[in-house]
């Protein structure tokens, strides 16, 4: 472990927690329909809309409405996107003659793009065209991060308002995120990776001549800046190109890099503070935030030591890279080393481990390095990262209001402890709050182990993978994990681009969103009716550090039920053998 990888990192912790409280004070106006500076420039366009949709954003919506608007605009746009990918062979922009998605593929893509898990079973540069990446991907990663955006302002308002049957306008929201959150941000985060080497061009694929001769290589080029700059900051992660951001025209330069990982996280740490804003009370915000900083730094060192312990087995062979440094090795390799397998040089181990731990905390998938090649202890980090329900930060919006249903676990089990019925912002938490709360936490989780279950039964599936045995199952339960859960990365050993993995991963991606999209504004609808209690002598603050332990607690406790079963006979029995256990 370097000094330079871990000043790095601290770097990294510092500007995240920088910017969370001016961006989440920002949001915090957008969805309270405060001024905005940026009106100037996007309130033309913000009434245009409204005025062209038939849309009155005044109008409040009770929960009901307020999911059926979101359930048929998000059905919509998966609709459109599934027919141009079955088109885009006879439409334009498309340079390099593309053919047609099949069926099950264009499902999947659909389902993966519409619910912000950008899943990718196939090679952007040599499947899809110009328009499609951009009229269809790029699209969705807008829509589908002001969509979650839009369920937490629901909530939020839930939380805060008494006596009331409404929980907001789901077309002003998403038109407002979209608008005045998502899209200045990208066009000043897309033109920075320009400077940086990003490629952003409608030209066709370029040919270079090789200097040892024979046939010339293409050079896959395309509008990716545009694409790159909205999957960091929606935390979609659908890259440009099949490498993703381990691209050098996707992720050129060290800052680049550096950017665009603290890209992925600092909308969803900003909401925290969003939400303290919204609820008048900043603490509460905090206290959440704190509590995903600290699991994501105690998994980030994790990972990080397993990683940069590297393969004893390597050591046995007489080929460590700490081994070949003593003798004058390539310094290239040998600079830290550890396990470099899988891992860009120009990163190096602790920014490919930041990257990977960040990628998964938040429901984003794109990646530096390839997770496959991770010892099996560094790969089970971010499997796990995912299987905590992306609540550690997770996607924009959907991170924060996963957590909220973990909050209301946890004040429902303290009120069981003292004998006192549960309240959280003053809201009692009753029964059905914890109906809807349990429903959202556990639906993902059986998706996971019942895709997984079906996964090892199924021979298809099965002849997807690189590797038999323990990593085999590793890698059918990191893609189940990933899809159920939103997140989109993979282990690259698994071939899914099979009718098994395009099918029932779609489904599993559509109720891993929905099924959690819809308690949690049901949650909403049900706290707004409610009165606000005054505190008393024997409610739980839920802004202190006992709050914040009992928070980590749940969600750990309940992650480690889960999923220890199947953790232990994939990468922990891997780890094990690889230590000659």
């Amino acid at each position: 472990m370097t000094v330079m990888g871990v000043t790095q990192i601290l770097i990294y912790l510092a500007a995240l927690v920088a910017l969370a409280k001016p961006l989440g004070a920002y949001m915090a106006r957008v969805y309270e329909g405060s001024p905005l500076w940026l009106e100037k420039a996007f309130g033309p366009i913000e009434r245009l809309i409204y005025r062209l949709s038939g849309i009155d954003p005044r109008a409040e919506m009770a929960w009901r409405t307020y999911a059926a608007a979101m359930l048929l605009f998000n059905l919509a746009g998966m609709a459109v996107l599934y027919l141009l990918l079955r088109m885009q062979g006879r439409l334009p922009l498309n340079p390099q003659h593309m053919g047609a998605m099949r069926p099950d593929t264009a499902f999947n893509i659909a389902a993966s793009f519409s619910t912000n898990t950008n899943w990718q079973n196939y090679s952007g540069e040599a499947s899809l065209s110009y328009l499609t990446q951009m009229a269809g991907l790029t699209v969705h990663n807008f829509l589908s991060a002001a969509t979650g955006m839009a369920i937490l302002a629901a909530l939020i308002r839930g939380l805060k308002r008494r006596l009331c049957a409404t929980v907001g306008n789901f077309w002003f929201d998403l038109v407002r995120g979209t608008l005045y959150i998502l899209l200045p941000l990208s066009l000043a985060f897309a033109l920075f990776l320009v400077s940086q080497g990003v490629v952003q061009t409608f030209r066709p694929y370029a040919r270079a001549a090789l200097v040892e001769g024979g046939q010339p290589q293409t050079i896959a080029l395309g509008p990716a800046a545009s694409q790159i700059a909205i999957k960091q900051l929606g935390t979609n992660g659908g890259g440009f190109f099949n490498a993703n951001s381990a691209h050098p025209f996707e992720n050129p330069t060290p800052l680049s890099n550096f950017f665009e990982v603290l890209a992925i996280l600092v909308i969803s740490a900003a909401l925290c503070h969003t939400l303290g804003e919204m609820v008048g009370d900043a603490r509460q915000g905090w206290a959440l935030l704190a509590a995903m900083m600290i699991v994501f730094v105690g998994l980030l060192a994790v990972c990080l030591w397993a990683e940069q312990a590297g393969n004893p087995r390597l050591a046995a062979l007489g080929v460590d890279p700490r081994a070949l440094e003593a003798e004058g090795g390539d310094p290239l390799w040998t600079q830290a080393g550890g396990n470099m397998e899988g891992k860009e040089t120009r990163f190096g181990i602790a920014n490919s481990v930041l990257w990977a731990t960040a990628t998964t905390a938040a429901s984003n998938g794109s990646v530096n390095s390839m997770h496959d090649s991770y010892t099996p202890l560094g790969g089970l980090i971010p499997m796990l990262m995912m299987q905590l329900g992306e609540v550690i930060f997770g996607g924009v919006g959907s991170g924060l209001y996963g957590m909220l249903l973990f909050v209301i676990v946890t004040v429902f089990l303290a009120g069981l402890m003292v004998g006192r019925t549960p309240e959280y912002l003053g809201k009692k938490i009753g029964a059905y709050e914890m109906k809807m709360a349990s429903l959202g936490i556990l639906v993902p989780a059986l998706l996971v182990l019942g895709g997984t279950a079906l996964g090892v039964m199924n021979a298809s599936a099965l002849a997807g993978r690189a590797n038999p045995g323990a990593h085999g199952l590793s890698e059918i339960l990191y893609a189940f994990s990933s899809m159920a859960n939103n997140n989109g990365s993979a282990f690259a050993g698994l071939d899914a681009n099979r009718p098994f993995y395009n099918l029932l991963g779609g489904m599993a991606m559509l109720i891993g969103r929905y099924w959690v999209a819809i308690p949690t504004l049901a949650i909403a609808g049900s706290l707004a009716r409610k009165r606000t209690v005054p505190q008393g002598p024997g409610t739980l603050p839920t802004h202190g550090p006992l709050f914040v332990c009992l928070l980590i607690a749940v969600v750990l406790i309940v992650g480690a039920l889960t999923f220890l079963p199947a953790l232990a006979l994939g990468p922990i029995v891997e780890q094990l053998r690889m230590m000659g256990g």
